[in-house]
């Protein structure tokens, strides 16, 4: 048996140098900060038209038109929102598409959440007629109702009216919610509703204490695509609402824009009357945005 000596003892391994990233991992960082570089770029596209909207929204017009334009606020000014809202129906118009955009929201989670259970719970004649059906009225465009639409509404004596134009905007967004919420309903799986009823809940407490819950981020969702198109719907309410005294807020923009073009188009006050549109859209979605990603499992516990 060798024995060690003193100076093998003391004498300490030579360090190993440390081992240099593989040519594959260099590939993967450069290729994930590529990705990221190209994601910035992308983003700070799509975000420089409202930035842009925002700062010309608060600079005075004079400067709007000095070249080369300024990309950074000077000598801000809230002229230009006054100048959009004072001697115009902006009011009115506002009141218009809430109560518009209200009315269609809540009518079309109402009947878009029935028609969602209906398809995916339950098999009854008739289903695959109705499925095919709420496929093919997505294909029909808009443009092709528009006669057929102002006559319903004309003999109904719905003109210029709430409840008229949000029918429609009912009747066009339905088709894809239902979609839309089919999906959330067919991944809450039913078992969860016939182990609550086996604790004790009936149906109904089962559906309103176990799956309803299950079922809110899918709801939020689609009551935020269907704000969406309410809030931002053009065409039919062109339609709908031909008087002056009962436009929303896209007829009022447009409207805006046609009175200040015969004087010159005022952008300092277009991009003004822009922003306060987009206003009620910022706001509808700091409200709901934590709905939209939490709440998945909630409610999955009796109790």
């Amino acid at each position: 048996m060798s024995i060690a000596t003193p100076s093998a003892v003391g004498r300490s391994a030579p360090a190993r140098p440390a081992p240099r990233p593989s040519a594959a991992r260099a590939r993967r960082v450069a290729g994930r900060v590529l990705a990221s570089v190209v994601a910035l770029v992308v983003a700070a596209l799509w975000a420089f038209p409202v930035y842009w909207m925002v700062l010309s929204a608060f600079t005075p017009t004079a400067r709007l038109r000095v070249t080369p334009p300024s990309f950074w606020p000077e000598s801000p000014t809230t002229s230009n929102f006054s100048g959009a809202v004072t001697g115009t129906n902006f009011g009115s118009a506002l009141k218009m598409s809430l109560a518009v955009t209200g009315l269609t929201v809540v009518a079309v989670l109402l009947f878009a959440f029935l028609a969602a259970l209906a398809i995916s719970r339950f098999r009854f004649r008739g289903r695959t007629a109705f499925v095919i059906t709420v496929l093919v009225v997505q294909m029909l465009p808009a443009e092709g109702l528009f006669i057929a639409q102002y006559k319903m509404l004309a003999t109904a004596g719905m003109l210029n009216t709430v409840v008229g134009v949000s029918l429609f905007y009912v009747a066009a967004i339905v088709p894809f919610t239902v979609w839309m919420l089919r999906g959330f309903v067919a991944g809450v799986p039913a078992d969860l509703e016939e182990a609550a009823m086996i604790d004790g809940l009936s149906r109904s407490q089962a559906f309103f204490r176990i799956t309803l819950p299950l079922l809110a981020p899918g709801l939020v969702a689609a009551g935020v695509y269907a704000f969406l198109q309410a809030w931002n719907e053009f065409t039919v309410a062109l339609v709908a609402l031909p008087a002056e005294s009962a436009q929303t807020l896209p007829l009022w923009l447009r409207g805006f824009l046609a009175a200040s073009a015969n004087r010159g188009v005022d952008w300092g006050e277009v991009m003004a009357a822009s922003t306060l549109i987009a206003i009620p859209v910022i706001v509808f979605f700091v409200l709901v945005q934590n709905r939209m990603t939490s709440g998945l499992v909630s409610g999955a516990v009796k109790g």
